[in-house]
């Protein structure tokens, strides 16, 4: 297992040992010891799956409180998946990093608590992994603006298919501080 640090602190691309044959491939998409070993202690407790078609965008999304992180990947298709820091005080406070996810390059993305996430679909269409850190919470369910300006995503496509809760997100300067994740030191 290889592990690629991004720009922000904790934010980290896997790329798993794949074994392949005439009759397919083998590859662990999540080992305890060695994801420790990485840095990545967290336990998961929930984990879903879904698909989307060309052009949408889901995201930019996060749980506050009660905040989730995620280790996503791709099991058909091919996604621009991003994160964001929104941890109040963090010197990476309303910085990004990005990554290509596919079935082809079997790359998964950690990304830690207090970090908004989402992805647009670049292939025909996307089947979608994600585990979480923490139970979906309706209550702490919350969203930043996937096109907002002072963050300045460079997303792949410029008119995307959004949910209606995504169409009206809230700029990340309009969130009030007590509704983002803190950053702990």
């Amino acid at each position: 297992m290889k592990v690629i640090q991004t720009s922000l602190p904790g934010a980290v691309i896997i790329e798993p040992q794949v074994f392949g044959d005439a009759r397919g491939y083998f590859y662990e998409s999540y080992n305890k010891t060695k994801y420790h070993e990485a840095g990545i202690t967290a336990e998961f407790v929930q984990s879903n799956v879904s698909r989307s078609a060309k052009g949408v965008l889901r995201g930019l999304h996060y749980q506050w409180p009660n905040p989730q992180g995620k280790l996503v990947s791709v099991l058909e298709g091919e996604v621009f998946d991003v994160a964001v820091d929104i941890r109040r005080d963090s010197p990476t406070f309303g910085q990004w990093a990005s990554v290509m996810l596919s079935a082809e390059n079997k790359r998964h993305f950690w990304i830690p608590e207090g970090f908004a996430h989402g992805f647009c679909v670049v292939s025909d269409f996307a089947t979608f992994s994600y585990q979480c850190t923490a139970l979906y919470d309706r209550a702490a369910d919350a969203g930043v603006r996937w096109n907002d300006a002072d963050i300045g995503i460079d997303w792949p496509l410029s008119q995307p298919l959004l949910s209606e809760k995504d169409e009206v997100a809230p700029l990340l300067k309009d969130i009030l501080t007590e509704r983002l994740p803190e950053y702990v030191r």
